[in-house]
């Protein structure tokens, strides 16, 4: 056995990785974008792209990424690099994504962690906006500049779930990520159960879900809808930027790749639906208590959690209970989900450098703990984490997935891939899953362009174009060239970074 893999650690079974990859994949995305996604798009007609875009696009790609890491037994750079020395910067790509996301994601959970505190005795007051706005972020004006006038109330739990987060990975895959998940998920599942039932009682209820879950099929011929379900299933999966690589690595060497895989694409899914029950049970209540119809207060992303959810929280009865279960669970998924993009960076420096894991750990956290408060931890930290999100999600994820996948493609390495799915798995793949990945290419294409070219010509949100080129045009180029240089950089043990995983 290769000595890269005798030394690897690995979950200590299937279970273990099924809990940790579904805590990666469950995030802000099922609680705060979907809900909001479903009903923009059709509402009950949405579940049909959806589900077609969950099965065409991905659990394919998700068996792929799987394939990738458990084949090469390495993180993303060098499961790359040994499917093909000229691959390894899609490896480092995915890995400075992960970077980007990193540094945003640790203030959203920091804010979730406040908010659960908040909710307690509904800080916010009266004004949930004017509170979040004005008094919790004290948001500067953008045009005037990048300002980097610290706000006490961010910084504090910004500090305080970095460390936490550190501390879980620098006790590795098994003590560390594997427990923590362990007990965060179920925990998470159970808070979030009791939070739809809850939120089913409250007068109006059924508003909201008929909100949700009338069909419009006349969205379906819409182009836009389609790419939606295709976006949807592909943010929030953890797909294509290195987390499930990774993941997959530390599996053992007769794990069932796929039949893991559909466990934890239908787990993720199922979530989802119950978000979308839970929120739109609340957002009919709000509707019915303002007088005012569901379209007037469904909102997606920070203006549901932060804005619609204290103003429920206000008026619904109980509201200080279900303030702590919706931040708790908003909480504990951004947590394990920042977990998991944490270790991306963790794993390639341990590969690369043969560095020891607490080491690592503190290497890749510290200066990404700094950079983090630095920038969203100041009074532009809105503004900024808007920008960046938008940005390293179309122009970083869905470009590394879209270049790399033409790579795998046009080298032929699918029969590669299929044939290794297949050696251990209950579920085999075979010329079925290769069409959906060649198909996922070409959606994959369509929603780079069509948002390129969107936001070329529009600009974004209407901030200042000097702002959107710096921290969105400029941070994507970026990634790129820092990955390129980054692949050019020696192994610490060369002989190893070519040797094929065992």
């Amino acid at each position: 056995m290769a000595q890269s893999t005798a030394k690897r650690e690995t979950f200590s079974g299937r279970r273990a990785f099924i809990i940790a990859a579904i805590g990666s994949a469950v995030g802000l995305g099922n609680i705060w974008r979907f809900p909001y996604t479903t009903y923009e798009n059709g509402g009950g007609a949405f579940i049909i792209p959806y589900l077609i875009a969950l099965l065409t696009a991905g659990i394919p790609l998700l068996f792929l990424d799987y394939a990738i890491g458990h084949r090469h037994r390495g993180g993303a750079p060098l499961s790359y690099r040994r499917f093909s020395p000229h691959f390894e910067t899609f490896g480092w790509w995915q890995v400075m994504v992960n970077v980007i996301i990193g540094i945003y994601y640790a203030v959203v959970l920091g804010w979730a962690a406040s908010y659960t505190y908040f909710s307690f005795n509904t800080a916010w007051g009266d004004k949930p906006i004017d509170f979040f706005i004005g008094e919790f972020l004290k948001m500067g004006d953008i045009t005037q500049g990048v300002s980097f006038e610290f706000v006490g109330m961010i910084t504090g739990p910004l500090i305080a779930v970095w460390l936490v987060a550190l501390g879980v990975l620098a006790l590795g895959i098994q003590k560390g990520i594997a427990k923590s998940s362990g007990i965060l998920m179920p925990i998470l599942v159970v808070m979030f159960i009791i939070l739809v039932v809850s939120a089913l009682f409250l007068p109006g209820a059924a508003k909201g879900l008929d909100a949700l879950f009338t069909p419009d099929w006349s969205k379906l011929s819409s182009p836009s809808v389609w790419i939606a379900a295709y976006g949807q299933i592909f943010f929030s999966l953890s797909i294509c930027f290195g987390i499930m690589i990774t993941y997959a690595s530390y599996l053992k060497k007769d794990s069932d790749l796929t039949g893991s895989g559909l466990v934890v694409g239908f787990a993720n899914s199922s979530f989802e639906l119950l978000a979308g029950i839970g929120v739109f049970a609340a957002l009919g209540f709000m509707a019915t208590a303002a007088g005012q119809e569901v379209s007037e207060v469904a909102k997606g992303g920070i203006g549901l959690a932060f804005f619609a959810f204290p103003t429920i929280i206000n008026e619904a009865p109980f509201g200080q209970v279900l303030g702590v279960l919706f931040f708790g669970s908003l909480t504990f998924a951004a947590l394990t989900s920042f977990i998991s993009v944490i270790e991306v960076i963790i794993s390639a420096v341990q590969d690369k450098l043969r560095m020891r894991r607490v080491k690592a750990t503190f290497v890749v956290g510290i200066p990404m703990m700094f950079v983090s408060v630095l920038l969203f931890g100041t009074t532009t930290g809105l503004p900024m984490l808007d920008v960046l999100d938008k940005f390293v999600n179309y122009f970083g994820i869905v470009a590394v997935a879209f270049v790399s996948l033409i790579a795998i493609v046009a080298n032929e390495k699918l029969g590669i891939l299929g044939d290794h799915l297949n050696e251990t798995s209950s579920f085999k793949v075979g010329f079925f899953w290769r069409l959906c990945i060649v198909l996922t290419t070409g959606i994959l294409a369509f929603m780079l362009f069509s948002e390129g070219a969107k936001v070329f010509s529009e600009g974004y949100e209407g901030y200042p174009s000097w702002f959107v080129n710096t921290f969105g045009w400029g941070m994507s180029v970026a990634l790129l060239v820092v990955s390129f240089l980054l692949s050019r950089l020696k192994w610490k043990d060369e002989e190893l970074a070519v040797k094929k995983g065992e």
